[in-house]
C-alpha cells in the first residue's frame, strides 16, 4: 500500500504538468494600446506651446519691469567733457535723448514739462478712452538709464545767446524757491521746443476754443465736454438750447481733427446713449476745414472712405469753410459761396496751425541776415541753425523744412542728431588717444596711423534723409485708415483690421513697457466698462 502511495506522489505532478501544457485554452493576450487621434496630438502640442509662450512672456515682462525699477549706476559730471543742452521734452528731444551716448558729453535737459507726452493719443484722453497717466513718461526715466548723469531742469527757456554760448531759463512752476532764473554755458545746444497753437488772430479762438496740443488741453476739453452734457440735462432747458449745447464743432481736417470727431462719435454711441438716453438724439458733430479736402496727406481712396464713414456716423463735414469768429454761444463761418453763417454751438475744438514760441522767434530776430523765413528756423541738412557757428541746432516743429510738422518727422530728426553727436563724441575720444601717443617708435607710428584712419571715418557724416513710414488715423466706429509705403508704391487700407493695426502700431511706438501696459489696460477697461462720465473739477 505504501508503495502505491509513493508511486502516485511521483506520477500525479507529472500528469498535471502535461495536462497544463496540452490544454486547448489560449493564453491571455494584453489589450492593444489605443491610438491617439491627430486632433488630440495637435491639441496637446498647442497646449504645450501656449503654456511655454505664457511662461516666457511672463518672464520677459517681469525682467523688463525689474530692469525699469533698478536703473544702473551712472558716471558723474566731467568738467573735461563738452556740455550739450537740449531744450524741450517732445518727440525730437526724447528721441535724441534715447539714442545719444552720454559718455563723451555732459547733457542738460531744460523743459517746462518733466515728461514726454504721446500726442497721437490726446484725442482719446479728451473723451476718457485713455487716462492721462497712460500717455505720459517721465523724462527722468529716459535720462536715468544713460551712462552719465543727465541734468533735468523743469523750466522754460527764456533766451539763447549764440555769440556767448549761453542759455537763460526761468522757473515757471506755481511753487518756487529763491532762485528762479539762471544762465548756463553750452558747447552745443539743440532747440527742440516745438510750437504753439496758431489762431491766425481770429477773434474768440484763444479765449473760447479748446485746443489739442498739450495734456492740459485734453483735460480741459474733457471737462468742457461734460459741462455741455450736464447743462443740457438741466431741467427747463428749451429744445433749441439743448441742441446748441450738444453741437460740437471740430476745426481742422488733419489727423488730429479727424480723430477727435471719431472719438466723440464713439462716446456718443457707446456711452451717451446708455447714460443720457434723453440727450443722445440731440448731439451733433461738425467738422470744419478751410481746404478743399480733409486729410490731404492721405490718398483719395482713403479720403472718400473717411467721408463715407463720417456720413454713416452722422458727422457733418464742411470743406472750403473758414472760421471768422468764435462767440460765447456761436461760431461764425464763412461758407464756400462767401456767405456768413452764425451757427449755435456748445463747444469748439481747434486743431489747426502752429506758430513759433518766443524763444525761437527771439533767436530768429538775433540772426536777421540768415533767418528770414517766418515759419521757423532755417537749418541745413545737419540741422545746424543758419547764421550760427555750427554749435546751435534745431529739430521738430520749431524749424522750417520741407517736411510736415509731425511726430514721425521730429522723431527721425532726433535720432539723426543723436548719431551725429555720437560721431562727434568718437572724434573727441580718438583725438585724445592720438594726443596721448608721445613716442615715435614703429609701434607708436602704427597705432597713430590706425587712429587717424578711424578719425577720418568718424568725421564723415551723411545728410538727413527722411523715411516716411506711413500715415495712420482713427476715424471712429472701431475703424482706422492707413497709407503705408509698400515697395515702390503705397498700400492703402481702411476698416476694422486697419484699426487693430493702428492700435498695435501705437503700442509699439510707446517708449516703455509701463506705457504699453497702461494704454493696453485702458483700452480693455473702456471696452468692458465704458468711459467714465463723472466730471471732476
Amino acid at each position: 500500500m505504501s508503495a502505491i502511495l509513493r508511486f502516485q506522489r511521483r506520477i500525479y505532478p507529472a500528469l498535471r504538468t502535461t495536462a497544463r501544457f496540452n490544454s486547448t485554452v489560449p493564453p491571455k493576450v494584453p489589450p492593444p494600446t489605443p491610438t491617439e487621434s491627430k486632433f488630440a496630438r495637435w491639441r496637446r502640442t498647442v497646449g504645450r506651446v501656449t503654456l511655454g509662450t505664457i511662461i516666457l512672456g511672463v518672464a520677459v515682462f517681469s525682467y523688463s519691469v525689474h530692469k525699469d525699477h533698478n536703473p544702473p549706476q551712472q558716471l558723474p559730471y566731467d568738467a573735461e567733457k563738452k556740455t550739450l543742452v537740449i531744450l524741450g521734452s517732445g518727440w525730437g528731444a526724447t528721441s535724441l535723448l534715447k539714442k545719444i551716448n552720454t559718455d563723451e558729453f555732459n547733457v542738460v535737459v531744460v523743459s517746462p514739462k518733466n515728461y514726454f507726452l504721446f500726442t497721437p493719443l490726446l484725442p482719446s484722453v479728451a473723451v476718457g478712452t485713455i487716462g492721462r497717466r497712460a500717455v505720459m513718461q517721465s523724462t527722468r526715466y529716459t535720462t536715468r538709464f544713460k551712462s552719465r548723469t543727465v541734468g533735468v531742469y523743469e523750466a522754460e527757456a527764456e533766451s539763447i545767446d549764440h555769440v556767448n554760448k549761453t542759455v537763460t531759463f526761468v522757473d515757471t512752476s506755481p511753487i518756487q524757491g529763491d532762485a528762479t532764473r539762471t544762465t548756463i554755458k553750452y558747447d552745443y545746444l539743440v532747440n527742440a521746443v516745438g510750437a504753439e497753437v496758431q489762431t491766425f488772430g481770429i477773434p474768440g479762438v484763444q479765449e473760447r476754443a479748446c485746443f489739442m496740443k498739450e495734456l492740459h488741453d485734453a483735460e480741459k476739453a474733457q471737462r468742457v465736454f461734460m459741462d455741455c452734457i450736464e447743462s443740457a440735462a438741466f431741467p427747463g432747458q428749451s429744445d433749441e438750447e439743448i441742441k446748441r449745447l450738444l453741437h460740437f464743432v471740430v476745426v481742422g481736417g488733419g489727423p488730429t481733427g479727424i480723430e477727435l470727431a471719431g472719438e466723440f462719435h464713439d462716446f456718443l454711441v457707446e456711452d451717451l446713449r446708455r447714460w443720457y438716453p434723453e440727450l443722445a438724439n440731440h448731439v451733433k458733430i461738425t467738422l470744419v476745414e478751410a481746404l478743399p479736402s480733409v486729410l490731404p496727406m492721405f490718398s483719395k481712396q482713403l479720403i472718400d472712405y473717411t467721408l463715407s464713414t463720417f456720413k454713416a456716423s452722422n458727422i457733418d463735414v464742411l470743406t472750403k469753410t473758414m472760421v471768422k469768429e468764435v462767440k460765447p454761444k456761436a461760431v461764425v463761418l464763412q461758407m464756400p459761396d462767401g456767405s456768413i453763417n452764425e451757427v449755435p454751438v456748445g463747444m469748439v475744438f481747434w486743431a489747426g496751425g502752429n506758430k513759433q514760441r518766443k524763444v525761437t522767434t527771439d533767436l530768429m530776430a538775433s540772426l536777421p541776415e540768415t533767418q528770414k523765413n517766418r515759419r521757423g528756423l532755417t537749418v541745413d541738412n545737419h540741422f545746424s541753425v543758419a547764421g550760427t557757428d555750427g554749435t546751435v541746432f534745431a529739430i521738430g516743429d520749431c524749424t522750417s523744412t520741407a517736411y510736415a510738422p509731425t511726430a514721425q518727422v521730429a522723431s527721425q530728426q532726433g535720432k539723426f542728431l543723436a548719431s551725429m553727436f555720437n560721431r562727434i563724441g568718437r572724434q573727441s575720444k580718438i583725438e585724445r588717444e592720438i594726443a596721448a601717443i608721445k613716442g615715435n617708435s614703429e609701434e607708436d607710428v602704427k597705432q597713430r596711423t590706425a587712429l587717424e584712419r578711424q578719425l577720418e571715418k568718424a568725421k564723415k557724416q551723411k545728410e538727413f534723409h527722411y523715411s516716411h513710414q506711413g500715415s495712420l488715423a482713427y476715424i471712429g466706429s472701431d475703424k482706422a485708415i492707413a497709407d503705408v509705403p509698400f515697395f515702390n508704391g503705397n498700400f492703402a487700407s481702411g476698416g476694422v483690421a486697419t484699426f487693430l493695426f493702428w492700435r498695435s502700431a501705437y503700442l509699439s511706438t510707446l517708449f516703455s513697457i509701463r506705457n504699453r501696459t497702461l494704454v493696453a489696460n485702458e483700452w480693455i477697461k473702456t471696452k468692458i466698462f465704458g468711459r467714465d462720465v463723472s466730471r471732476d473739477d
